[in-house]
């Protein structure tokens, strides 16, 4: 395969310090990446323009990502607050639009860990479909495509799964809004993880391996050889990331250590993604 390899940089957490960052970014591209994921969260301009001098330098592309907090859910209730959580992605892509991605991917469709006890409602779905469109809208504008991700049923109730989130991009029926795909909520979700990746075919934009629990690629029990067999057969093109996570993400919940350091985490899980993509 001739995929981008990516690494997320969530690992380090989701503050983005620059000269935290830089070194790491140094480190990610001396191990062999192609990529780095990016976390916005921090809408400064000026801090972007300096990564992206950063990327050029290291000869890096990335992905952009965010996650909508409980005050920007694209799904409640009150239309103000709806149009607070697209101004906030608007803004997001305003920031990846700086650091040169051409695309913004993460659970945009609703709030991570916000829930109201019941299943997702026609209309939390018609008011999801209604603001991704509008995102999409000024997405393409910056020639950026949208990669809607599921999250599993302790994260999220709008689209857990497949089919769901499927639905909701049929629902949107903009060319700017396609999918993406985690081995980690796919884990808990799915029948078949093959299975899921065939429905999503053309739709898949972004693929990220995570481990069962979100530590170093191939020390726990996902079928990441499945996985990977299954993107050859709908002839994906798109970057292949490692996402692992650790305590330095609260929102992750890790309460215990799973590797030795980011650095081991990192140059370990290149290795086993270069010999299961050759």
């Amino acid at each position: 395969m001739k995929n981008k390899l990516g690494m997320n940089l969530l690992l380090w957490g989701t503050e983005m310090a620059d000269d935290e960052m830089f070194p790491v970014l140094e480190m990610i591209r001396e191990t062999g990446f192609d990529t780095v994921e990016i976390p916005i969260m921090n809408l400064d301009h000026n801090k972007w323009e300096r990564w992206r001098k950063k990327l050029d330098e290291l000869q890096l592309s990335c992905v952009a990502e965010t996650i909508n907090s409980p005050d920007h859910n694209a799904i409640h209730p009150e239309e103000s607050k709806r149009k607070h959580a697209l101004d906030f992605n608007k803004q997001v892509l305003d920031c990846a639009n700086i650091l040169g991605a051409d695309l913004l991917i993460g659970p945009i469709h609703s709030a991570l860990g916000v829930f109201t006890g019941q299943p997702a409602t026609l209309e939390e779905k018609k008011w999801g479909a209604e603001v991704l469109y509008d995102l999409a809208e000024y997405a393409q504008s910056l020639k950026i495509t949208l990669g809607l991700e599921y999250l599993n049923r302790f994260e999220s109730y709008l689209v857990s799964c497949t089919d769901e989130l499927i639905d909701l991009a049929e629902s949107v029926n903009h060319p700017s809004c396609k999918l993406m795909f985690d081995t980690f909520h796919a884990n808990i979700e799915e029948k078949r993880l093959p299975a899921a990746i065939k429905k999503m075919g053309n739709r898949l934009v972004h693929v990220q391996l995570s481990e069962n629990d979100r530590g170093t690629l191939g020390q726990g029990h996902v079928n990441f050889e499945e996985v990977i067999e299954s993107l050859k057969r709908i002839n994906y093109q798109g970057v292949i990331s490692v996402e692992a996570f650790s305590q330095k993400l609260t929102a992750a919940n890790i309460w215990r250590k799973m590797f030795e350091n980011e650095t081991q985490l990192t140059k370990d899980s290149y290795q086993y993604l270069k010999i299961l993509t050759r």
